[in-house]
């Protein structure tokens, strides 16, 4: 099933290499990249590989990165001009230097490449031009210039595709699409080298609309550049994909300098973010306190950053009795942050003090409301201190206003569960597996639900409601299964 799953998915995006087209073909009506794929069905595909990236565990689930890097997406895709495009920003667990647009707007970045950039303008460059492939929807536009004649055959191999997954085609299926998502998606379309100037040309305006530094993009294309060594084996993952020469940096630099913009300073949350995936993607084995002992030589010359990322460690090493003064410091010297809290909150509560842990993160959630990084790292203590009821409140009160990430549904689910309500424990089950593209599972747990006894009328209507919804969503095949 896997090799059949990575062939359909190839098949997909190369099948047109070999066509030849019709010189009596009549011309295109409209866009060929709509008539290739539409909307809908990029979306379907990024959801099925997102999931496939999940299941394998691939995904980085932390709340405070998660916060920082959507926020700095929305920030750059609220200027991309394309009302029509949704867009979901997730961090990889990867070392390796990239960054990739999957169809349907679901954009993946590797912890790596933010550890290679040096600013925030960087880092939003490689964004910018990830959120430009998705809005010039190059992945379909490419489908469609390999094979004009095929738009059929495309269409009946996208619906094998769609229809084999919701139908239960197994993990395998799935895991399958993921791993060719990389060699299939990445290298086989192999974006042409007019769909990699009009990316550098639209990311650009949209860091310059912004107001981040449009030669970040350039700088990074720089820093990619003398990454690569004479070896294929030096040569950075995104160089291979987004290949970089002296004339595109010229380019891109020239561009950058017509836009005459007055860039904001790097945010804060940008260097935090940084050494949290520091410490977070310490390999196996190795452990992150000695990156920190050897880079900070002189503790009161220690950075901020430095400084939270050393906290951090330690932490996640089994001595928060040490971190948690450190990051009370850094809160009480900046309360702006976060970070901060979340931080003090969590090694309070490792370091066994339950009541200044839950003192922490209430305050905190008094100055960031409805914050999904500090509303989750609340609940999460509430639940461990023996309150799950007011954590399964705390987080019904962010899911009914914010929409929720897998993570935030899936700890709704264990809050409610835990706090006796087992029918919304099953709902909010039902919504972790819509978010995460498993339509079948998500219809088996409202079917839960509606079996629980004693549904209030409300609860039964927003049950089934979400249920017809789901079934109406699903191919016809998996809905007679």
């Amino acid at each position: 099933m896997k090799s059949v799953a990575i062939l359909l998915l190839s098949a997909l995006l190369s099948f047109g290499a070999a066509a030849q087209s019709d010189p009596n073909d009549l011309p295109d009506i409209g866009s060929p990249a709509q008539a290739t794929l539409t909307l809908q069905d990029e979306y379907q595909i990024g959801r099925m590989i997102v999931r496939g990236l999940r299941d394998q565990d691939q995904i980085l689930e932390d709340p405070e990165v998660t916060e920082y890097i959507r926020s700095l997406g929305y920030r750059l895709s609220s200027q991309a001009h394309d009302g029509t495009q949704r867009f979901n920003f997730f961090m990889v667990r990867d070392n390796s230097i990239n960054a990739f647009a999957l169809p349907g707007g679901f954009i993946g970045v590797n912890a790596g490449l933010v550890l290679a950039t040096r600013n925030e303008s960087e880092l939003a460059g490689v964004l910018a031009h990830e959120i430009a492939h998705v809005t010039q929807r190059h992945i379909a536009r490419s489908i469609a210039a390999q094979s004009r004649s095929s738009l059929v055959s495309t269409a009946a191999m996208l619906a094998a595709i769609l229809v084999g997954a919701a139908a239960g085609g197994g993990d395998a299926a799935v895991a399958g699409m993921a791993a060719a998502q990389s060699l299939a998606i990445q290298q086989q379309i192999s974006f042409t080298r007019s769909n990699e100037t009009e990316a550098d040309r639209i990311g650009l305006g949209i860091l310059a609309r912004a107001g981040l530094d449009p030669q970040g993009m350039p700088s990074f294309f720089e820093t990619m550049s003398r990454r690569a060594g004479s070896s294929e084996m030096n040569i950075p993952e995104m160089l291979r994909t987004h290949p970089v020469t002296a004339n595109r940096i010229a380019e891109t630099r020239e561009r950058a300098a017509q836009l005459n913009v007055t860039p904001t300073p790097d945010s804060p949350s940008y260097t935090l973010t940084r050494e949290r995936l520091r410490v977070l993607s310490t390999p196996p084995g190795q452990d992150a306190r000695a990156y920190y002992a050897a880079t900070i030589k002189n503790e009161p010359d220690a950075t901020t950053g430095q400084r939270y990322g050393q906290a951090l460690a330690m932490m996640l090493a089994g001595q928060p009795a040490k971190a948690a003064p450190i990051f009370q410091r850094l809160r009480d010297a900046d309360p702006t942050l976060l970070q901060y809290h979340t931080a003090l909150g969590q090694a309070q509560l490792l370091a066994g003090q339950g009541d200044a842990s839950l003192a922490t993160l209430k305050h905190a959630s008094e100055l960031f409301p409805r914050n999904i990084a500090v509303t989750i790292r609340y609940a999460e203590s509430l639940m461990q201190l023996g309150d799950p009821k007011r954590a399964h409140e705390i987080l019904l009160d962010l899911f009914n206003v914010v929409p929720p990430t897998p993570e935030q549904a899936r700890l709704t689910a264990l809050a409610a569960n835990a706090a006796g309500d087992v029918a919304d424990s099953y709902y909010y089950m039902s919504e972790y597996h819509l978010l995460s593209g498993d339509l079948p599972l998500a219809v088996n747990q409202l079917q839960l639900a509606l079996a629980v006894p004693r549904l209030t009328t409300v609860q039964r209507a927003r049950f089934q409601a979400r249920l017809d919804e789901v079934q109406a969503a699903l191919p016809k095949r998996s809905r007679s299964r």
